[in-house]
């Protein structure tokens, strides 16, 4: 997908599940589209839909989107805390990657256009959308809400971007716009008192603080309104709360990460906190974020500590590690950011355990043992990444930290392309099936189909053998784990080197049963002492953490 859109409808639906959910579904029915979240608020009686695509999915998401919504909510029997003004409140486009906000604005238009057309909706442009500055800010459109609408569409300077100036009893009005992504970004404090973080928020917030005199008493300007002393950061709103009755937080919406991102106010925070012997204990995200955030807290930390890492995900993980986004609940990247989250994975990998299983259980000779021994040995990387986040953190464990923390870089990246090669092999074998299936009535025609077999099979012994070479790295960082990582999980640690080794052994048994069909014998030889070594080494490795974790339990 090289144009990553972002929509976030807002529909005044929270409680009705078979209204929140058809509309859900109609996101879901569009090609191309990925429904990321569903956030529905009882107190509100509002639902925050999240999904992404490309211009023409997007559009076609939002528009099936609203066709449904329209036809289910009455806003005439709607009540809620939030403001609304209509059945379809506000419907952003935010550009996330290689689009642009032309790109955005234009959708936006198009959208406003067709839901007047064809849902006979009146729709306002807002944000960078807006046809006068009067309607950037979406609360001046919505002043007074949906109750006010009937008398608002009688001053023909409230007439509408798109759609006519009618009160719509049923379904209200809507503004769509095109918007920065905004990113919700709390800084964790380890005090209770909220004052420090409330008084942290005032200097780095855009609006600032109130500027007062010597006895405290607001200093009014000349216009009559207060006047204020500015903060450090611009597109930033912050405020101080509690995560808990021992955690403060400075809460914090950056309305362009481009310009300010998180690793700015949260080294700006750590500096301010010290002021009042504060620490930062950590941050969390609230919602999703896009890729790009974190790798330019990477980046900057990279270069802040001299450090000389190039690889993006890598960086995305330095950059999760200096913010300190596991402090509260370990933070899942392929949870959280939109990029990964979006990205296609294989029809095994994407499957349920279950769904897995049985299509393994089937009369079907793929997926088999190659498929397996990838996932044998993404299991095992995925208990060494265990022990590492439950070493982290922990005061016992301070003096290894920074070495746990590069294995657990090393075994993410390993799990990720394992994951990967579980596909990879059925795909592989699904490519030798195809060339025997190529025609072979002449000789031109013969010979075509014996290269594609003789290329399959080597493809097909390639795969498993890149399977057993990502499991035998994997027995090294299972190895300091167990020496070195929080010994009640050295079990775990253990386990992980089996299920490691099971993978080495198990992808070599797929190489050699497809060497015997290879032709070139160069290939078979330099292959076999590949296997040998392959074999030698993890058998080694893995007696040795075995002995290491026996030793423990005596």
């Amino acid at each position: 997908m090289n144009k990553i859109i972002e929509c976030v409808p807002n529909f005044s639906e929270g409680k009705d599940k078979a209204v929140i959910n058809a509309i859900a579904a109609a996101i879901s029915s569009v090609k191309d589209v990925t429904l990321l979240n569903v956030d529905p608020g009882e107190d509100f009686n509002r639902t925050v839909y999240t999904f992404v695509g490309d211009e023409s999915s997007v559009l076609e998401g939002a528009f099936q989107a609203a066709k449904v919504g329209i036809s289910l909510i009455d806003m005439k029997q709607h009540k809620g805390e939030h403001a609304r003004m209509g059945a379809l409140d506000v419907c952003p486009f935010i550009p996330i990657k290689g689009a642009s906000e032309k790109d955005c604005i234009r959708l936006s238009k198009e959208f406003g256009k067709r839901m007047a057309k064809e849902l006979g909706v009146p729709v306002f442009l807002y944000a960078k959308s807006a046809s006068n500055p009067e309607r950037v800010k979406l609360p001046a459109i919505r002043k007074g809400e949906y109750e006010a609408l009937e008398e608002k569409f009688k001053d023909p300077g409230f007439a509408p971007d798109f759609g006519e100036s009618v009160f719509v009893a049923k379904s209200g009005a809507t503004a769509t716009g095109c918007r920065d992504i905004l990113l919700a970004y709390n800084i964790n404090l380890s005090t209770s008192d909220k004052s420090v973080a409330s008084k942290i928020a005032g200097k780095i917030r855009t609006s600032g603080v109130l500027k007062k005199d010597k006895d405290g008493n607001k200093i009014i300007g000349s216009d009559g309104k207060a006047e204020r002393i500015p903060g450090m950061f611009k597109g930033v709103q912050a405020g101080g709360m509690m995560y808990d009755e021992n955690i403060a937080q400075v809460s914090m919406n950056l309305l362009n990460f481009r310009d300010v991102n998180m690793h700015d106010v949260y080294e700006a925070v750590k500096n301010e906190a010290m002021k009042d012997n504060v620490e930062v204990s950590g941050s969390e995200i609230v919602g999703l974020i896009p890729k790009e955030s974190l790798l330019l807290a990477g980046k900057f930390y990279n270069k802040k500590d001299g450090l000389s890492i190039s690889d993006e995900d890598d960086l995305v993980t330095l950059g999760i590690e200096k913010l300190g986004l596991s402090d509260l609940y370990h933070f899942n990247p392929d949870e959280k950011v939109i990029d990964y989250m979006i990205q296609n994975k294989g029809p095994l990998a994407s499957a349920s355990i279950n769904g897995f299983l049985s299509e393994l259980a089937s009369s079907s000779p793929a997926p088999g043992g190659g498929s397996v021994a990838a996932l044998s040995g993404g299991c095992g990387a995925g208990l060494i990444s265990m022990v590492c986040n439950l070493t982290i953190g922990k005061e016992k464990y301070k003096d290894v930290e920074d070495e746990i923390k590069k294995v657990l870089r090393k075994s993410e990246k390993l799990r990720k392309k394992l994951t990967t090669l579980i596909d990879d092999d059925t795909s592989a074998f699904n490519d030798v099936m195809k060339a025997f299936k190529m025609p072979k009535e002449n000789e031109e025609q013969k010979k075509m189909r014996s290269d594609a077999i003789q290329k399959g099979y080597k493809k097909a012994a390639k795969v498993p053998l890149d399977t057993a070479y990502t499991c035998e790295q994997l027995l090294d960082l299972a190895l300091i784990s167990a020496e070195s990582g929080n010994q009640n999980s050295i079990t775990d640690a253990g386990v992980a080197a089996l299920m490691v080794n099971a993978g080495v052994v198990s992808a070599l048994y797929n190489v050699e049963i497809n060497l015997g069909s290879i032709k070139d014998d160069e290939f078979v030889s330099q292959t076999l002492k590949k296997i040998k070594q392959l074999k030698t080494n993890s058998t080694r490795k893995t007696e040795n953490i075995c002995n290491i974790v026996k030793n423990a339990l005596k």
